[in-house]
C-alpha cells in the first residue's frame, strides 16, 4: 500500500483527469457562467451608479466581485454536487459498504477526490470567465502579486469548508438513505449566505452580523475580499483564520458523524 500522502495525491490526480474528460459539459458550463456574469455585472453597474460605494465597494470592485464569484461558483460547489453525487449513487446501489472497507480513510478519500475536482474547475471554469469579464468590463485586479498566492490559499480553504458542509449532508444518508431533501435545503442556504447573490456587506443589521460568522461566508465572500485586497498585511489573518477555523471544525464534525455512521452500519450488519 502506498504512503498516505502519495495515495491521496493519486486520488486527486485521478479526479482531475476524470473531470477533464467532460469537455462538452465544461464548455457549456463555462459559457453559462460567462453569460450570467455579464448579466449580473451589468445589473451591479446600474445599482452602483444609483448608489455609489454601496457596502464599501466602488463600481469596479462591485463588478469584479461578480466575476470572481462566478469563477468560484463551481470550484467551491456552492450548489453542491461533486463527490455528493457519487456518494448518493453508492447509497442507492449499496456500494457504500464497499467504500467503508477500503484500506483508506472514507473522509480522506472523498476529500482528495473533491480537491482534484476543484483544481480542474478552477483552472477552466474559474479562469476563463474571469478573463472574459476583464475584456468586457473594467475590473480591479490585485495590485500586489502576492495577493494571487494568498487568494489561491483562500480558495483552497473555501473548497475544504465546502467539502466539510457537503460531507455532513452526505453522511445523513446513513440514517435517511436519501439525502436529497437535506441537499435541497443546503443549496438555498449556501446561495444566500455564501455571498454569491450579493456581498454580505449589503445584508442589513443582525442578518449581516449572522451571515459574517456562518461557515458559508468562507465560500465566496472571504476569498473574493482577499482578491479585492479589502484587507492587506496582517489583516489578512482575519478572513484566512475564519476559513481555517471552520475547515477544522467541519472536518472534525464530519469525522464524528462518520464514526457514528460506521457504528450504525456494523450494528445493522451492513
Amino acid at each position: 500500500m502506498p504512503n498516505a500522502p502519495g495515495l491521496y495525491a493519486a486520488i486527486a490526480r485521478g479526479a482531475f483527469r476524470r473531470y477533464s474528460t467532460y469537455r462538452a459539459a465544461t464548455l457549456a458550463g463555462t459559457f453559462t457562467n460567462t453569460v450570467f456574469g455579464i448579466i449580473l455585472a451589468s445589473s451591479f453597474l446600474a445599482l452602483w451608479q444609483a448608489r455609489p460605494n454601496l457596502g464599501g465597494y466602488d463600481q469596479s470592485q462591485a463588478v469584479t466581485y461578480i466575476w470572481v464569484s462566478q469563477s468560484l461558483l463551481v470550484t467551491v460547489a456552492v450548489w453542491g454536487g461533486g463527490f455528493q453525487d457519487d456518494v448518493q449513487d453508492r447509497f442507492r446501489s449499496g456500494d457504500i459498504a464497499i467504500d467503508l472497507y477500503r484500506p483508506v480513510d472514507f473522509q480522506g478519500w472523498w476529500l482528495a477526490t473533491d480537491l482534484g475536482r476543484a483544481a480542474f474547475q478552477l483552472l477552466v471554469r474559474g479562469t476563463v470567465p474571469l478573463l472574459l469579464g476583464a475584456l468586457v468590463f473594467r475590473i480591479r485586479l490585485p495590485e500586489n502579486p502576492l495577493t494571487w498566492v494568498v487568494f489561491l490559499f483562500a480558495v483552497l480553504l473555501a473548497v475544504v469548508v465546502s467539502f466539510g458542509l457537503r460531507f455532513l449532508v452526505s453522511i445523513t444518508g446513513f440514517w435517511l438513505h436519501d439525502s436529497e431533501g437535506v441537499r435541497s435545503v443546503m443549496l438555498v442556504v449556501s446561495m444566500f449566505f455564501s455571498g454569491m447573490l450579493l456581498p454580505i456587506a449589503l445584508f442589513p443589521g443582525p442578518l449581516g452580523t449572522l451571515a459574517h460568522v456562518l461557515p458559508w461566508a468562507a465560500l465566496i465572500q472571504a476569498p473574493t475580499d482577499v482578491f479585492l485586497e479589502r484587507r492587506t498585511g496582517a489583516a489578512l489573518l482575519g478572513p484566512l483564520g475564519f476559513q481555517l477555523a471552520w475547515a477544522v471544525a467541519l472536518l472534525a464534525a464530519g469525522r464524528g458523524a462518520q464514526l457514528l455512521a460506521t457504528r450504525r452500519v456494523v450494528v445493522q450488519g451492513g
